[in-house]
């Protein structure tokens, strides 16, 4: 059975994105960005929900293409664009770049996932992952944490019906202040 892990940068009281779906308080420092590269390139299937796929697909296919591109950011384009990911959504159209579009209940097709053995998969957006979450189907949390306060926007967690129980696996210090903190599940 596949583990499934939801992954995101956070800000210090709990969102992913702050008001206006601003992202710019988490610009990675070089470690943190070749963190998360490994981790695109170690997972076996990437789960996205619309407004997330909609802002990876409107810059990695073709990053590694733009005047300036670092080495890492071309290597992170490569290794993203190469990974099978899958976008659940009713409203989106059409994907590409190793995508399939799933229209129907995520928490049965994810459920489905799972019962696969084709390596790890990640989820992200705070939608979708609610859902997973919701359902028990997160076995792991890694999450990076921005020494800033945004004050509001999209929470990196849900209301949940009960308590989920962790157990700490990892901490990690990265430049600037962030720490990458990992929990599994106990079930």
């Amino acid at each position: 059975m596949r583990k499934l892990t939801f992954g995101m940068n956070m800000s210090l009281d709990g969102y992913i994105a702050a008001p206006g779906d601003d992202l710019g308080w988490s610009v990675p420092s070089d470690e943190l960005f070749q963190w998360w590269s490994d981790r695109v390139d170690a997972t076996g299937l990437a789960l996205y929900g619309r407004k997330l796929w909609e802002t990876m697909s409107s810059h990695w296919p073709t990053a590694d293409k733009q005047p300036g591109a670092t080495p890492a950011a071309i290597e992170f384009a490569r290794r993203w664009r190469d990974m099978p990911k899958v976008v659940f959504s009713s409203t989106t159209g059409a994907v590409d770049w190793n995508t399939r579009l799933v229209t129907g209940d995520a928490v049965t097709e994810i459920t489905r996932l799972k019962a696969d053995n084709d390596g790890p998969m990640d989820i992200g957006g705070a939608t979708l992952a609610a859902a997973a979450m919701r359902a028990g189907l997160v076995d792991e949390y890694a999450i990076v944490t921005h020494p800033v306060l945004v004050g509001g926007g999209t929470p990196f967690f849900t209301a949940l019906d009960n308590w989920v129980n962790l157990s700490l696996v990892e901490t990690r210090a990265f430049p600037d202040g962030v720490l990458l903190t990992r929990y599994v599940t106990r079930r």
